[in-house]
């Protein structure tokens, strides 16, 4: 297999589009105390494997701190349980960040998004990606905080369920939930997905935006 995230290398007097896509990118994640486990664990892992930069940051902690994660899972009930996951640590401190370094950004989803979307620095930081049309992959209920920036406006995505109305109510158009929660959907620069069953078709619609490519 070839992975073209970062491999071949790009030569140094390369300058054309197609060599600038291949390029290794520099991607932000966005994460929080519970965090849904897989969400960020499975797109830090692929992201980095295919030769990406990622760099995951929290509000108020720093490189070498943890946050803590959630595990949802579904298992019969009206709604997804929640149990304890892995601790998962950052790589980057938040404080640091200057998102013009960045050319993709990353939302997991969990419990995380319900109180990062109340942060101003988040917010600002997604209407960078955004006004930008840099890339941006969120996942799950990570689409709270694209309603809470306000650039879902004209677009269409999906997202857990019961994201619906918000979406809806934040000028989005709503693109339907498979039964296994497994499909994702691309507007533009935009890659969202339902839920963890979604990662690998949302990582590679992904990799699509980003100019990776894997080849046999």
């Amino acid at each position: 297999m070839n992975f073209a995230g970062k491999l071949p290398a790009v030569p140094d007097n390369a300058n054309s589009e197609e060599a600038n896509s291949m390029a290794a990118k520099k991607i932000l994640m966005l994460v929080g105390d519970f965090v849904e486990d897989y969400e960020v664990m499975v797109p830090f892992q692929i992201l980095t494997m295919v030769g990406h930069d990622v760099h995951a940051v929290c509000p108020d902690k720093q490189a070498g701190d943890q946050v803590r994660t959630a595990v949802h899972d579904f298992e019969g009930d009206q709604t997804y349980s929640e149990k304890p996951g892995h601790l998962f640590s950052l790589n980057a401190s938040f404080a640091d960040i200057d998102v013009a370094d960045y050319d993709a950004l990353v939302i997991p989803g969990g419990r995380a998004p319900e109180y990062l979307r109340l942060n101003p620095q988040v917010i600002d930081m997604v209407r960078h990606f955004s006004q930008q049309a840099k890339p941006i992959a969120s996942i799950c209920h990570g689409q709270q905080i694209l309603v809470a920036a306000g650039v879902l406006q004209g677009v269409t995505c999906t997202a857990y369920p019961s994201l619906q109305p918000d979406i809806e109510l934040a000028g989005g158009s709503w693109h339907e939930v498979v039964e296994t929660f497994a499909n994702a959907h691309t507007h533009g620069m935009l890659v969202t997905a339902p839920a963890w069953p979604a990662q690998p078709e949302w990582m590679r619609q992904f990799l699509q935006v980003l100019g990776s490519r894997i080849e046999p």
